[in-house]
């Protein structure tokens, strides 16, 4: 190859490098999420999970609201795509209207694992897995198979269909 060809590669090769098309996400669902959201830190410190499902509890008997149990780890890309559609809309308001969020830090499968035992929700088969409480903190669904646990390759309706399932009648 002659010192032509490959100066014409190396240019090719630099303005393929800068192209606006690989700093895109792998996948179009998760839009605008490679910013701020990414660094965002969801799950508070393990320690206090259980207090927090106590008061949400508490919340919820007073509003009326079930509890949303959202088990994972701020490490957790798929966490964080899931933070991201719950409050965008219409989940941001489906969620705000309904029901009392708390986020339950797993750390790295080693945190918080008896409270995911408590509540139904088998960590070992990936996160974000959540489960819903009614306001006296019977578990009324919890998932078992990891059906979040993908969330990067999901939509946000997929959010807003469990929403509206698991909203209580009024």
């Amino acid at each position: 190859m002659n010192w032509i060809h490959k100066t014409m590669l190396a240019a090719m090769l630099a303005a393929l490098w800068a192209s606006p098309a690989l700093a895109q996400p792998a996948t179009g669902q998760m839009g605008g999420l490679y910013s701020a959201e990414v660094h965002k830190v969801i799950y508070p410190p393990a320690a206090g999970a259980p207090s927090e499902v106590e008061h949400a509890l508490m919340m919820a008997r007073r509003e009326h609201k079930r509890v949303i149990l959202d088990f994972g780890g701020n490490w957790c890309p798929d966490c964080k795509v899931l933070d991201y559609y719950f409050h965008q809309a219409p989940n941001a308001n489906l969620l705000a209207r309904n029901f009392v969020l708390v986020d339950v830090n797993i750390g790295r499968f080693d945190k918080n694992v008896d409270l995911a035992k408590k509540y139904g929700v088998p960590l070992h088969k990936g996160v974000p897995a959540l489960a819903v409480l009614d306001a006296h903190g019977r578990v009324l669904y919890s998932q078992k198979n990891g059906e979040f646990e993908d969330m990067r390759h999901m939509s946000p309706e997929s959010v807003t269909a469990f929403l509206t399932a698991w909203k209580p009648a009024r």
